[in-house]
């Protein structure tokens, strides 16, 4: 876990950039209804998350650099033993305190008495505006509130500047604390890919593999990080296939796009392996220039390199093996010129990682690409994905998709594989499913 004293040098090191006649406010994620008065199981914004460690709803952070009695500043929900009888425990404004580290606390139900108070006399209000309508509406009112006392020496804010500008540079670098959760994250991942593939056999439905996917992270404490993908054949060549309840056929790929979630940070593996157990030519001549251009990747997710340059050297290997199978013509060049291999590969290879899957974060500064820096985690994630109508193409290469991705830090030196426990070498793979059976 994460200890309060890291929280609370992230709200010191967000104060210090906003400056001194800033104020930061944060609202927790709100609940949400499924239907009628059922909830979506709750998930704290991860902003919110990443400055208090907080996971209640109805609370709101309100960062006051230079205050005298206290800069760090949480309305939360109070202690309420009936209400605490039905949905569990809260820590209280005393709990906040305590537990959390701040500064000072207030119930939620004081919000609107105190905010304004501590907005009067800042320049500048860092926010997340778009996110919460309903929040948007309060802020703004509660800054009106204070322009409404000009007349009697009130300073209201002269500028609203968004968040994500300092607090998502923050992000992008993991603390030490932050990698052992998400490599922990990634070996409870791993683990569920490697239980579906010795669960999955020909006649199964997709919605049975995925349920061994679930088994595996509820066992660990631990939630999918998205809604897993289980697609077999030609399902695995929809990108962002959800139906998952198809039946399973011999001779056919299943691919699994699939993280957990575990403390808020998030892991994001895909394998793709034999239903039957052993890839058939086709399929192991297309895997394999799949993982050879992941391994090509992974190579170039290092300090001091492009962000893309880890997608450029998968692109090359892909376009190389495609030219070698007849799948593409003409030479190397040309071919990367052109982009035909967009044809059969038509996303980018990776993205940050972190408490979001898609991670928060610019990919490029003053127009061009990032440069990779210790800390930084990102997705390596190649594929090949064949239509089932693919025109010019022989028919046995038709229908098959294939997609291997893991999770890597970057370092000072080699890069770091969070998920290396998940197999992908296409013998271990068989090997793994013929010891299940």
């Amino acid at each position: 876990m994460i200890e309060p004293k890291e929280f609370a040098r992230r709200r010191r090191q967000l104060m210090r950039m906003a400056g001194p006649d800033a104020i930061v406010v944060v609202a927790a994620a709100p609940e949400r209804v499924r239907n009628n008065d059922a909830h979506y199981p709750y998930r704290q914004d991860s902003d919110f998350h990443y400055l208090t460690g907080f996971a209640e709803p109805e609370a709101v952070l309100a960062l006051v650099p230079g205050r005298a009695a206290g800069e760090t500043i949480l309305f939360c929900r109070e202690r309420d033993p009936e209400r605490e009888r039905w949905d569990g425990p809260r820590a209280g404004t005393e709990g906040a305190v305590a537990r959390y580290g701040f500064d000072d606390a207030f119930p939620i139900d004081d919000v609107d008495d105190i905010l304004p108070g501590l907005i009067e006399g800042r320049r500048r209000v860092y926010y997340h505006f778009g996110r919460d309508t309903e929040f948007d509406l309060k802020l703004i009112g509660w800054v009106n509130r204070v322009r409404a006392l000009i007349r009697q020496g009130a300073k209201p804010p002269h500028e609203f500047v968004a968040l994500s500008h300092l607090l998502h540079d923050l992000r992008l670098y993991k603390s030490r604390a932050e990698l052992r959760l998400m490599r922990h994250s990634a070996k409870i991942a791993a683990e569920a890919h490697v239980r579906a593939m010795q669960a999955t056999r020909p006649g199964m439905n997709e919605h049975a593999v995925e349920a061994e996917l679930l088994h595996a992270f509820r066992r660990h404490g631990a939630v999918p990080s998205y809604e897993p993908i289980v697609g077999g054949g030609a399902n695995a060549c929809v990108l962002h296939y959800r139906a998952n309840n198809a039946l399973l056929a011999d001779g056919t790929l299943l691919l699994i796009d699939a993280g957990a979630e575990y403390q808020c940070y998030a892991s994001d593996i895909t394998r793709t392996f034999p239903v039957g157990g052993r890839y058939s030519p086709e399929q192991r001549a297309l895997y394999d220039i799949v993982l050879a251009a992941q391994l090509a990747a992974i190579d170039e997710v290092r300090s001091g390199r492009s962000f893309d340059a880890y997608h450029e050297a998968a692109v090359r290997t892909i376009t190389k093996g495609l030219i070698r199978l007849g799948l593409l013509e003409g030479g190397l060049e040309r071919n990367l010129r052109e982009h035909t291999y967009r044809k059969f590969y038509m996303h980018k290879t990776g993205h940050w990682l972190g408490l979001d899957v898609h991670d928060v974060g610019d990919y490029r500064v003053d127009g061009e690409f990032r440069v990779l820096e210790p800390g930084m985690v990102v997705t390596v994630e190649p594929g090949l994905y064949i239509a089932p109508d693919a025109k010019g193409v022989p028919a046995k290469f038709r229908g098959i998709g294939i997609r291997i991705e893991d999770d890597v830090v970057v370092t000072r030196s080699a890069p770091d594989v969070l998920s290396a426990d998940a197999p992908k070498d296409a013998d271990a793979i068989e090997a793994l499913m013929a010891a299940s059976r």
